[in-house]
């Protein structure tokens, strides 16, 4: 009796992470106000910027954008693998991951944000690199390339283990 009492509260439990997925979703939106606050700072200047600041602004909008989709991508799937199905009708548009992404999934999909959120800001930087000493540079490069290959041991460790389980 005892024992599955504990168990259905730890069970239960799972929904305290509901409120930190809602919580995302706040994220998001504040995200989305960003974005299009940059963008309204871009268009009246868009006759006399330069090249570089606009392709700069550009790489933080598509940054922002990666951003916006890592959110959604941990906000459903996490809430799916840890809280509960999402009963969304078959006649309702419905992302065609939804439901497919496992923990290791997701975890390989979010070490592949990363990765692309870190190349847009190292690209970023190196456009700006006449302002940035070569100290900081290749500490920025080294970050990143630790990015990368904790997303290709990652993928690699998962490939091996999904192989191995098949």
């Amino acid at each position: 009796m005892i024992e599955t009492l504990v168990e259905r509260t730890i069970y239960m439990a799972r929904w305290i992470l509901a409120p930190i997925y809602l919580g995302l979703s706040l994220a998001l939106l504040a995200l989305g106000t960003k974005f299009f606050i940059e963008i309204s700072h871009l268009l009246p200047h868009i006759v006399e910027i330069s090249e570089t600041d606009m392709t700069l602004v550009i790489l933080s909008l598509i940054d922002m954008a990666l951003v916006g989709g890592l959110i959604v991508m941990v906000m459903f799937s996490g809430y799916e693998n840890f809280v509960s199905r999402m009963d969304i009708g078959e006649d309702s548009e419905k992302l065609s991951w939804l439901g497919k992404l496992d923990t290791s999934s997701l975890k390989n999909k979010v070490a592949a944000s990363i990765v692309a959120i870190s190349s847009i800001h190292l690209l970023k930087i190196f456009m700006n690199a006449t302002n940035i000493d070569n100290d900081k540079l290749m500490w920025y490069t080294l970050i990143h390339l630790t990015f990368v290959l904790s997303a290709f041991i990652m993928g690699f460790l998962d490939k091996l283990t999904r192989h191995s389980h098949d």
